[in-house]
């Protein structure tokens, strides 16, 4: 477990980080997004942005924050963030290789300045490599990754948001590898460079993908395989409303239990793991939930071990009696928005709202909560 540094921040900030201080130069994407589950969690994170910038404090992922404006370019206000990050334990940049090294802010000097920093790099490609320099978003990092590849239909790729890439394998893992370096640096009192490259994370996200792929277990077609959609038990089918449910029946018991309520007597559907038996039964499927409507579909499966979800819109989905039950929603500034995620029993996350500040003032109050 981590041990918290003494500080007065801790005594009014709710969250496992309570007491630990980070510093975030401001970008877009999976930065930003990392930054918002560290200041829920209770770090107290700053927000290094230019002058003018106009940031939006009502953003969600900008809660939490002390935004402070400055001018990088300017020698002096690189002198003030030197003295604020002797005062932190970790740093989280996404500009391109090198732009840090050139503002006078790169790993040696600032490490220089605070051994015990930790150093969060966030990038699309990393931090070497042939494309490294290069620009990209989400969509290109998970392209050579062989994810976006398995993703989508039998005619193309469908990008599945920029889920995989800039969140899934790009801000989940800088938090897990910033986390994961806090915890070291406490046992050497050495800090050290947390490279982030959401390439890498799309790719270790695939990993059960090139696991069954190495057993014969994964064709690499789209639409063919029992978790991409290829299976009949397994997928998104449309009700006679136009709206959609999904079903996730992979077990014989659960599917033993779609047969069940969906009234499916026919005997072909004793093929279940039968791939070449799977486009026609996919089509017996699709007529069968198409005669009635999600409601009714709902009524019939909910709750039950079918492994069945209605598909919801971002507009339904606080609606939801589970998700409103568990308020897996919160709304702020009039903006719904989801809660803090995960949750912890006895230190719970909370959202805190963003506030300008000085560095000036951060700084004072970083070296006297250090006395």
């Amino acid at each position: 477990m981590l041990d918290k540094p003494a500080s007065h921040t801790a005594a009014r900030t709710s969250g496992p980080l309570a007491g630990f201080r980070i510093v975030e130069f401001a970008g877009i994407g999976p930065g930003p997004f990392a930054c918002m589950l560290l200041a829920d969690m209770g770090a107290e994170v700053i927000t290094l942005d230019r002058v003018g910038a106009g940031k939006n404090l009502k953003a969600v992922a900008t809660r939490g924050r002390k935004v402070i404006e400055l001018d990088l370019k300017n020698k002096a206000a690189i002198a003030e963030v030197l003295d604020l990050l002797g005062h932190a334990d970790a740093l989280i940049e996404g500009f391109r290789p090198g732009v840090m090294e050139r503002l006078g802010l790169g790993p040696d000097v600032v490490l220089g300045r605070n051994p015990k920093l930790v150093y969060g790099r966030m990038t699309g490609w990393g931090q070497e490599g042939p494309l490294a320099n290069a620009a990209g978003h989400d969509i290109n990092y998970i392209s050579i990754t062989g994810a976006l590849a398995a993703i989508g239909t039998k005619e193309k790729p469908v990008p599945p948001l920029n889920l995989v890439g800039d969140f899934g394998g790009g801000a989940l893992y800088l938090v897990v590898g910033v986390l994961a370096a806090l915890l070291e640096a406490q046992k050497s009192g050495k800090g050290q460079v947390v490279d982030t490259a959401m390439c890498d994370g799309a790719a270790s996200l695939m990993s059960m993908f090139y696991d069954m792929a190495a057993q014969g277990r994964w064709s690499g077609g789209r639409d063919q395989n029992f978790l991409d959609g290829g299976a009949h038990f397994y997928g998104v089918y449309e009700c006679s409303c136009g709206n959609f449910i999904s079903i996730g029946s992979i077990e014989p018991q659960f599917y033993a239990l779609l047969r069940k309520y969906a009234d499916l007597t026919d005997a072909d559907f004793d093929a279940q793991m039968d791939r070449k038996a799977w486009p026609a039964l996919k089509a017996k499927l699709e007529k069968v939930f198409k005669s009635k409507s999600r409601a009714d579909w709902c009524t019939i499966m909910e709750g039950t071990d079918i492994c069945f979800a209605p598909i919801l819109t971002m507009e339904e989905a606080p609606k939801h009696p589970h998700m409103a039950a568990r308020q897996v929603f919160v709304e702020r500034h009039g903006v719904t928005q989801p809660a803090p995620a995960p949750r912890f029993s006895r230190t719970p996350s909370a959202i805190r709202e963003p506030e300008l500040a000085s560095i000036g003032d951060v700084t004072a109050e970083w070296k006297a909560a250090a006395k």
